[in-house]
């Protein structure tokens, strides 16, 4: 029995041993932090849990606000900085159908419409083959202006009045001619045509002065002069290659369609600015054409023709507000330009007495015609409406076009498009005037 009493004594003794050794072999936690975790463990109540939610809500709404607020304010100072405005504009135009009747003078005193000539001599060649040859005498030829520095009186002169020549040479006039007085101390003048009084190459010639022979002793010698424009030529006399007649004036006419444009090319780089050249308001006059011939000796004759091309030129703003103010009911007297001006016709009236005969540099005055279909286009001065929009409201602007009657509409387009009112400084408003095409 002691026996057994021993054994089951260390049987417990190491039952404790086991015991003691699982329990310091665990983590221990103090009663008190162990209670402590059960209770943060333990959700916090409702309503403080609401709180906090509502707490977090005001402060994101409050970081939005800011922003919103900040982004706002930050395009409304953007759009000072890049407020631009854009008006384009439709101007006024009128079509009418012209049939005007119309007149001008040299000086343009008062109303009047004036004009301008411009003169422009030049010549033309051509080569024609000759069949035959035969002995020809020809007499040279030209044309000269005759001067009239002697008194305010015209001064006639007969046909066949005879011309001294720079070269020694006598010349005589074609027709009879009337040189008109000096006026303000400016020579009067007359054109005329010259041949030469004998036949020959002698008297061909590079441009001369010229004396009147009938005057010669008395004191308008001196005070009536001439001088002829472009060469004389034309002269001959001996065996030459010959043409007929029909076959020189198919040669001239040539020459002169010729001519004409070549004079009316040189013309039209010779117009003043702001002023106009109708396609029929030139007279171009011509002489009677030469005949040589050239020195190949195949019998080959080159054919000349000089001529003289007298252009009428027009003040084409003047012409235009006439004609505005004639087919316009209560027109301003507003800045206008028709579109087509260059594509009406233009006629000389019947009792003006010009033709490729007459002597029109000393020309006064004309009457005309102008005709056909045209549109008339009122201008806009850009730069004043621009002045005028400086700082307007928007809802002003239609009231501001009223008072700009050349102007048929407008739209006007602000960026941002929020803006109300028209930019301050004219580099932001750009007007742009649509005239028609």
């Amino acid at each position: 029995m002691s026996k057994n009493f021993f054994q089951d004594m260390i049987k417990i003794k190491n039952e404790n041993r086991a015991k003691l050794k699982h329990k310091f072999s665990e983590p221990v936690t103090p009663p008190a932090v162990e209670e402590e975790m059960e209770q943060t463990k333990e959700e916090p109540p409702v309503h403080l849990k609401a709180k906090r939610k509502e707490k977090k809500g005001r402060s994101k709404r409050g970081v939005w606000f800011v922003a919103v607020l900040c982004t706002a304010f930050l395009l409304y100072s953007l759009s000072f900085l890049f407020l631009k405005a854009e008006v384009a504009v439709r101007p006024k135009t009128e079509d009418l159908i012209l049939n005007e009747n119309l007149s001008a003078s040299k000086d343009g005193s008062g109303e009047e419409l004036p004009f301008s000539l411009i003169i422009i001599s030049d010549e033309a060649y051509k080569t024609v083959q000759a069949k035959e040859e035969k002995f020809i005498s020809s007499k040279s030829s030209g044309t000269a202006m005759i001067y009239n520095a002697y008194s305010s009186t015209p001064q006639k002169l007969a046909i066949d009045t005879r011309l001294e020549g720079s070269n020694g040479k006598i010349y005589k006039t074609k027709k009879a001619i009337v040189i008109e007085g000096m006026k303000n101390g400016t020579p009067g003048s007359a054109e005329v045509g010259i041949y030469a009084a004998e036949a020959g190459e002698n008297y061909n010639s590079s441009p001369l002065d010229f004396t009147i022979l009938g005057f010669k002793g008395t004191p308008k010698y001196s005070k009536f002069y001439g001088r002829s424009v472009g060469d004389i030529a034309g002269g001959f006399k001996g065996n030459a290659p010959y043409i007929s007649e029909d076959e020189k004036a198919s040669a001239i006419n040539d020459l002169k369609t010729t001519l004409e444009a070549k004079l009316f090319q040189k013309a039209t780089g010779q117009i003043p600015n702001g002023f106009i050249l109708f396609k029929n308001a030139l007279v171009l006059n011509v002489d009677s054409g030469s005949t040589a011939p050239l020195p190949s000796g195949d019998k080959t004759l080159e054919v000349k023709l000089g001529g003289t091309l007298y252009g009428f030129l027009f003040d084409e703003q003047r012409l235009v507000k006439k004609i505005a103010k004639d087919n316009i009911e209560k027109y301003d007297d507003s800045p206008v330009y028709i579109q087509n001006i260059r594509d009406l016709t233009f006629s000389f009236g019947a009792n003006n007495n010009i033709s490729s005969a007459g002597n029109l540099a000393n020309v006064k005055n004309i009457s005309f015609n102008i005709s056909g279909p045209a549109k008339i286009v009122y201008q806009v001065d850009a730069d004043k409406l621009a002045a005028d929009l400086l700082g307007k409201s928007r809802k002003d602007f239609k009231q501001l076009l009223s008072q700009y009657p050349s102007i048929n509409s407008a739209d006007l387009i602000l960026s941002p498009f929020w803006k109300m009112s028209l930019p301050d400084k004219a580099k932001n408003i750009n007007v742009m005037v649509n005239y028609p095409k």
